[in-house]
């Protein structure tokens, strides 16, 4: 498979903000580390996270991948991060620790907008899939230089 170069989507000289901490979540850089997590958050999920506002029309999620083809994946978004391709963060539960899903940033879909930023939690965990879509809003707003986010409303 040959994949398309993409530009970064952060301007020259932009210093990437440190993760998202605040009391009720804790974002971190998706990495092989997550693998394990991250695989069995979204393969119980598929459903749920495909009806989650930002995902229709997607290709992901499509059927379960196996845990290697995961750490694949995982690999490229921290390969997009390093190069500042798109940024890809897990989301953690701040007082268990617990994996609750995912925060995407990557190149726009539309010429409207300056940044693609998409979020899904576990299904188990739906009630917090509001309350992440705003925290990350506003952490959008406060710390990321894009001004136009594609972000499905929750």
């Amino acid at each position: 498979m040959v994949r398309r170069v993409v530009q970064p989507i952060l301007p020259p000289g932009f210093a990437v903000p440190p993760p998202l901490r605040d009391e009720r979540f804790h974002l971190e850089p998706l990495t092989p580390a997550h693998n394990a997590r991250d695989h069995a958050a979204w393969t119980t999920s598929i459903d749920h996270i495909r009806a989650t506002p930002g995902f229709a029309g997607r290709a992901w999620p499509g059927i379960a991948a196996s845990l290697e083809e995961n750490e694949s994946s995982l690999r490229r978004h921290e390969e997009d991060a390093a190069a500042r391709r798109g940024f890809a963060c897990a989301v953690l539960d701040a007082a268990s620790g617990e994996y609750l899903g995912c925060v995407y940033f990557y190149p726009p879909r539309s010429a409207e907008f300056d940044v693609d930023a998409r979020s899904w939690v576990r299904a188990d965990w739906a009630r917090l899939d509001a309350l992440l879509h705003d925290i990350v809003r506003a952490w959008l707003g406060r710390c990321w230089p894009w001004r136009s986010p594609d972000y499905a409303v929750r």
